[in-house]
């Protein structure tokens, strides 16, 4: 490519992953550079008419699609991210990995690294790949190729080794557990059914609620954030257009979040995790005042009773009254009397983006399945009452799962995705078991493949790793290098990772943060700006459409595709061909037109020249039932994916397989803790931790992508700066807290639990309630004493490390008990001389020279 090129690609810069693309981009190079990243235009090649936008009206107004892609900052921005300080520039080994002599792992996160050429590094993955093969067997290598992240397909950002592992005699697959959507996976199933992941059914709800809801329920949700990375701006516009048409915005949330400040006519501070209370008093103020749906309930549930006699406290437990909720979630009981009264008038939808406390938390199966309950009590499915999401449209490429008018049909291009397409080994480890799994001697057992797509009955099959006739992890392949970060027990991973049984961790990425610090070997990948590939915008809300991402710039360094990098170890291992099928780059993006949809409708000539193809909105889209209102209609004949065919207030299936479970009884139930957790305020162990920590997804981040972006970080609630220049992630605190621990804006602070502890900035601010403390999840990794303290901020590193339940094998990231101290940045400094004199650039984050024996070449 000459460097005096001047031209504009298309690149989808969702951060989905998974083939799945969205916030489609227009993307400006100059003289071999990205110089700006715009809005794209869908009205460029194709007219208004030919797409046939949709159009909501409710009295004056209207809503409509726009003729641009409805981009967030994130993609506005990525031309940060591709330059980062941060790229890891060459391939490298750990310096003191000797894998003819001493290995070292418990320096791993410790000692730095060295630059080797990409024939020694690849010389050295085919090498270890063939030993442990052959003294191992199959299955010991850890396939970690999952996760949020570039949207790729050729050059897939999320899997690509497992093709290569799956030639060599197989692999273990970490199964990603269902992590957004924990307490629907593990709960709202056993009610409703709905796979794949348990949240409810989303077909034509922008039209239904606006002619009919009076009022929306934001239940632990935030649409000026979350949906930034997976579908742009959509969601913000929705949430505008609702107050434009008079419905009622209630945000049930323990912080003032962003979709809150700007959208709620009312803010219902919850405490942490406890919103069960306050659902069973909404239920018991129905039941007293006789203002639900009994002929609904009648006709549409089975097992009422058992709900009910808990609620009302008939079954010897205490009664579920407003007063006894006001005392564990913090709301007081005038506040729950008035919402149920007004949610029991007027036609209400409850609104979720996924994350936080409410439905990522320790026994999160239960407040997802009484939400169900409760719409059930208002009669589920009827005009507007139904559970909406601003989030991941068209998941699975499902119209069930899409709120706005359908289109034509789904694009795809799996058939050109190189990465993990969910399927299973025969080997597999739940990811939030890898820890307990490597550190320990005896086999280990768990229910259920944990991954959304599998259906609610796998979740009473009981599976064991290692197989039989399978073998121990031994080598660890990852392309998905923030487990530390993201996941649920940061610290334990830290330590599972420096284990004497794991003998090579190889790992593939971009930039040099997080778990690349724990690896043996790194191959430096590159971003989608650095290749040739072909994609989908199916998860944004406006218009479907197919395009092709021209190659905008050379690779950054010695960089090379997910893909490629995996080519050159199938090069040294004679499987290329194999492992390629005889394809190129060019012939995969070919297929993936041809299988699109899009090749009935235009020619892949055609399509190259115009660079996209826009999927029309399908005609007939304004007679779609809406929601469950099939099943409001007639449940007989449009039955739940129940064994019943209705909404099981009372699973048999639990009852019967699970007899003897506390934590997750066949019926919803209260639970503050129990046998897997004391994580709440009505546990002694609160004395010591009386704080609950609020994690939701960041604002100014994806998970742990873009922490290393300079104009994100410039904004004053990205980062607080430190009295040492350095930027610390921001830490909410209420001032009757502060004031408890003499804290004010701008302290350095610690939070901290029996599991470690990790830096922040306060920020102290009445938009966080008393007795709860927030910090984003997924800061950047910045290990002051690597498996105890971060300087960084991950506070998935002290999280608990149990899953959701005992048989529900989820994640538990938010709503734990912590504590709060300022910190004496001197004391630490001095006790820590190494990690706080790493180089730092205020922009970027401690510079990956830091890292590199004689810094950066």
């Amino acid at each position: 490519m000459s460097k005096k090129d001047k031209k504009t690609c298309i690149k989808g810069i969702g951060l989905c992953g998974f083939g799945s693309g969205s916030n489609s981009a227009a993307v400006d190079v100059q003289d071999g550079k990205v110089v700006r990243i715009r809005n794209f235009r869908y009205d460029k090649e194709y007219t208004p008419e030919e797409m046939k936008p949709w159009r909501l009206q409710v009295n004056d107004k209207i809503f409509e699609p726009t003729m641009k892609s409805l981009l967030p900052p994130y993609s506005m921005i990525y031309k940060k991210r591709t330059y980062s300080k941060n790229r890891i520039p060459y391939p490298m080994k750990r310096v003191d990995w000797d894998p003819e002599g001493e290995r070292n792992p418990q320096n791993r996160g410790i000692s730095k690294f060295v630059r080797i050429s990409w024939d020694e590094a690849t010389d050295l993955i085919a090498k270890e790949l063939k030993r442990v093969y052959k003294e191992y067997g199959p299955y010991t290598v850890l396939a970690q190729g999952d996760g949020h992240g570039e949207t790729k397909t050729v050059h897939a950002a999320h899997g690509c080794q497992m093709k290569l592992l799956d030639l060599l005699g197989g692999y273990t697959l970490q199964a990603r557990n269902a992590d957004s959507w924990e307490g629907w996976y593990w709960g709202a199933k056993h009610v409703w059914g709905q796979d794949p992941v348990g949240q409810g059914k989303q077909t034509n709800l922008f039209k239904d609620i606006s002619e009919n809801s009076k009022m929306v329920l934001f239940w632990g949700c935030d649409p000026e954030t979350t949906p930034w990375g997976w579908g742009g701006q959509q969601a913000s516009r929705l949430s505008y257009w609702f107050t434009d048409i008079g419905i009622k915005s209630v945000y049930i949330c323990p912080d003032l979040n962003y979709g809150a400040a700007v959208h709620a006519d009312k803010w219902i501070p919850v405490l942490p995790n406890t919103d069960l209370a306050m659902q069973f008093a909404i239920a018991y103020i129905w039941l007293t005042e006789d203002s639900y749906d009994k002929d609904y309930i009648e006709t549409h549930t089975i097992g009422f009773d058992y709900l009910q006699r808990h609620a009302l406290g008939e079954d010897g437990t205490e009664p579920k009254t407003p007063e006894w909720a006001e005392k564990i979630c913090g709301v007081p009981a005038r506040t729950i009397k008035a919402l149920a009264r007004k949610w029991a008038k007027e036609a209400t939808t409850i609104a979720h983006s996924n994350g936080g406390s409410y439905i990522r938390s320790c026994y999160s199966h239960e407040p997802a399945r009484m939400e169900v309950c409760l719409l059930a009590m208002q009669g589920l499915g009827k005009p507007g009452r139904n559970q909406f999401k601003f989030i991941e449209w068209q998941l699975f490429g499902s119209n069930e799962q899409m709120p706005a008018p359908r289109s034509e049909f789904i694009p795809t291009v799996k058939s050109a995705y190189t990465g993990w397409r969910y399927t299973m080994s025969p080997q597999f480890l739940p990811k939030t078991l890898i820890p307990k799994a490597i550190q320990s001697d005896e086999p280990l057992t768990w229910y259920g493949q944990t991954m959304a797509g599998y259906p609610r009955e796998d979740q009473f099959i009981e599976y064991q790793y290692p197989i039989e006739g399978g073998a121990p992890i031994h080598m660890i392949w990852t392309d998905t290098p923030c487990w530390t970060t993201c996941w649920t027990g940061g610290n334990e991973m830290i330590e599972a990772l420096r284990n004497s049984k794991i003998e090579c961790i190889v790992a593939q990425h971009p930039w040099l943060e997080n778990d690349c610090l724990f690896a043996d070997i790194i191959l430096p990948t590159s971003t989608k700006m650095e290749s040739r590939d072909i994609s989908v915008d199916t998860l944004s809300g406006n218009f479907n459409h197919l395009f092709y991402e021209e190659q905008c710039i050379e690779p950054v360094g010695e960089a090379k595709s997910d893909w490629e990098a995996v080519c050159e170890v199938a090069q040294k291992l004679g499987l290329l061909e194999q492992y390629t099928d005889g394809m190129s780059e060019m012939d995969l993006i070919e297929k993936g037109f041809m299988e699109s949809g899009v090749q009935t409708k235009i020619s892949f000539e055609e399509f190259l020249a115009k660079g996209y193809y826009m999927i029309p909105t399908a005609d007939g889209w304004e007679d779609d039932i809406p929601g469950f209102g099939k099943f409001y209609q007639d449940p007989k004949q449009y039955p739940l994916e129940t064994p019943s065919g209705l909404l099981e207030i009372f699973s048999q299936d639990l009852a019967d397989v699970f007899p003897d479970d506390q934590e997750r009884k066949p019926y919803p139930q209260w639970i503050a803790f129990g046998e897997s957790h004391s994580e709440s305020l009505l546990h002694p162990k609160s004395e010591k931790y009386p704080y609950l920590i609020v994690s939701n997804h960041p604002r100014w981040r994806v998970h742990a992508n873009l922490d290393d972006i300079s104009w994100l970080r410039e904004i004053p609630t990205c980062k607080v700066a430190g009295p040492d220049g350095y930027l610390y992630e921001p830490v909410w605190i209420n001032p009757v807290d502060a004031e408890k621990h003499g804290i004010q804006s701008g302290d350095i602070v610690k939070l901290f639990n029996d599991n470690g502890w990790v830096l922040g900035g306060a920020y102290v601010t009445e938009r966080i309630r008393p007795g709860a403390i927030y910090q984003d999840h997924g800061a950047r990794l910045d290990p002051i004493k690597a498996g105890e303290g971060d300087r960084g901020g991950a506070n998935n590193l002290i999280c608990v490390s149990n899953t959701v339940s005992k048989n529900c094998a989820g994640e538990v990231t938010s709503g734990f008990l912590i504590n709060i101290e300022k910190c004496d940045l001197d004391a630490l400094k001095a006790e820590y001389p190494e990690a706080f004199n790493r180089e730092y650039d205020p922009g970027t984050g401690v510079c990956l020279s830091s890292w590199i024996v004689g810094g950066a070449e």
